[in-house]
């Protein structure tokens, strides 16, 4: 089910022999991971069932199975507790979780604080590092600047005086000097030679 980069899931009950996508015998619930909090929505009374009668759960399945206490629930009550201690404890479990939660949460508030600070003391050191650097005033970039200016023209105008000097010694080369011919003229040039 779901679309492309729009997941959703159904937790069903499937003969081993099926095709991934095949037919199911039963749909137990849904799992819709695009919200905040990922939706779970899970038939326990039905779960609980086909696990008694030997069902095997997938790695995902359990995982979802465990999140939401049906798991915890069934060891309860396979330990032989009655339904009011099997209640008691799935409450307290539920503490736990809500517990677990908040804690995590702080955890990544504070991650999130100190990212931030870290952040915040670079930036003031590469503030104090520009401060720092002494400033050159432009004149001397300008003067810099001009150096390697005056340079090239330099070397520049005596590479013309010594392609002129070269020019004036040698002699004079004739060269002559052929209009271009059609291909056809020339193929006729050719053959009657």
């Amino acid at each position: 089910m779901g679309r492309k980069k729009k997941p959703f899931y159904r937790i069903v009950v499937m003969d081993t022999r099926a095709k991934r996508d095949g037919k199911y015998i039963e749909k137990l619930g849904i799992y819709n991971p695009m919200v905040n909090p990922p939706e779970v929505t899970i038939d326990e009374e039905r779960v609980l069932y086909w696990l008694g009668t030997g069902a095997m759960i997938s790695d995902t399945a359990k995982s979802l199975l465990k999140h939401n206490g049906i798991l915890h629930k069934r060891s309860l009550k396979k330990r032989g507790l009655s339904d009011g201690e099997v209640e008691e404890e799935m409450k307290k479990w539920e503490v736990l979780q809500i517990e677990k939660r908040r804690a995590l949460e702080k955890k990544a508030e504070k991650k999130q604080k100190e990212i931030i600070v870290e952040e915040v003391e670079e930036t003031e050191k590469a503030d104090q590092v520009q401060e720092e650097a002494p400033e050159q005033p432009a004149e001397d970039n300008a003067e810099k600047a001009e150096k390697p200016a005056e340079k090239a023209t330099e070397e520049q105008t005596d590479a013309a005086d010594k392609d002129v000097k070269a020019s004036e010694e040698a002699p004079e080369e004739k060269k002559e000097v052929k209009p271009e011919q059609d291909p056809v003229d020339q193929q006729q040039e050719k053959e009657n030679q």
